[in-house]
């Protein structure tokens, strides 16, 4: 069985070595108050973390000219990078399979 700690006494074992040298005062124990412990709230998740959990993140490095071209998209369609990039990938899509199409 494991031994409660106590603060005080953990404090009252420190100053053991100090006490030769300085003559210990008595204070009283404060008393403590139990709180009782807040339960933790249900973690909610937000939609944006429910709507990733079943997609898959593709990431990328770009030059500094591609970068500012995403940007002035982002600001000018008013999407966001994951929409950005999935309406570039619908676009180039779609133009390759009408060029299947057509050369077929």
């Amino acid at each position: 069985m494991t031994a409660k700690i106590d603060a005080n006494k953990f404090l009252e074992n420190m100053a053991l070595g100090e006490e030769e040298e300085a003559p210990k005062k008595t204070q009283p124990k404060p008393q403590s108050v139990s709180r009782p412990k807040p339960e933790p709230a249900p973690r909610v998740l937000q939609p944006s973390v429910k709507r990733r959990k079943s997609q898959k993140h593709i990431g990328g490095y770009f030059d500094s000219d591609t970068l500012e071209r995403i940007a002035l998209l982002r600001a000018r369609l008013d999407l966001d990078n994951s929409e950005l990039l999935k309406l570039a990938i619908d676009e180039l899509y779609s133009k390759e399979r009408a060029k299947k199409a057509f050369s077929a």
